[in-house]
């Protein structure tokens, strides 16, 4: 499996190489951030499904500071923040905003955002802002309990999977002749 993975991750030379990265480099070489094993690799895949529900442009970078606090594999975390992207991000945070109205007991329904209205402006921002605010405590609330179930799930699910990986490589050792 470690083969299998490690063909897919960058190595530490292309950082030593990055001049951008020039000045972490005391940090982004650390050598637990570049091995590859059961622990490192199911705690890179629960920081990136952590890290997958950020907002914007910040998940990478929230896995990799998480990846460096944390001493897991640091490509394989930047590499999971990857399945939340432009198709997937809309159903996520959906799914988020019902399991936090579920969580906070908020019966109404799933709200719409007011329509815009250009004629004016100032009564449709006001209302967006409105808006905004009923939708931010369950869409919040959702997201930290999404993110945190989805990062034990893939903790979980990346450990049970390591372990039948290397169960089934020594019964194939020890049938060997």
């Amino acid at each position: 499996m470690r083969r299998y993975l490690k063909k897919f991750l960058p190595d530490p030379e292309a950082v030593r190489s990055n001049p951008w990265l020039r000045p972490f480099q005391s940090s982004l070489l650390h050598p637990r951030l570049w091995h590859l094993n059961r622990h490192s690799a199911a705690g890179a895949v629960a920081t990136g499904l952590f890290c997958g529900l950020i907002p914007g442009p910040l998940q990478m970078l929230g896995a990799a500071l998480c990846a460096l606090v944390l001493r897991v594999n640091l490509p394989l975390a930047l590499l999971v923040t990857l399945y939340s992207n432009p198709f997937t991000i809309v159903p996520l945070y959906l799914l988020a905003y019902q399991i936090g109205r579920r969580l906070i007991d908020d019966s109404s329904g799933l709200v719409a955002p007011p329509e815009v209205d250009l004629g004016s402006f100032a009564t449709w921002t006001t209302a967006l802002e409105g808006w905004m605010l009923d939708v931010s405590r369950p869409l919040g609330v959702g997201l930290l309990a999404l993110a945190c179930g989805l990062a034990l799930l893939g903790y979980l699910a990346t450990q049970i999977a390591w372990r039948v990986y290397l169960i089934r490589a020594w019964q194939r050792r020890r049938r060997r002749p």
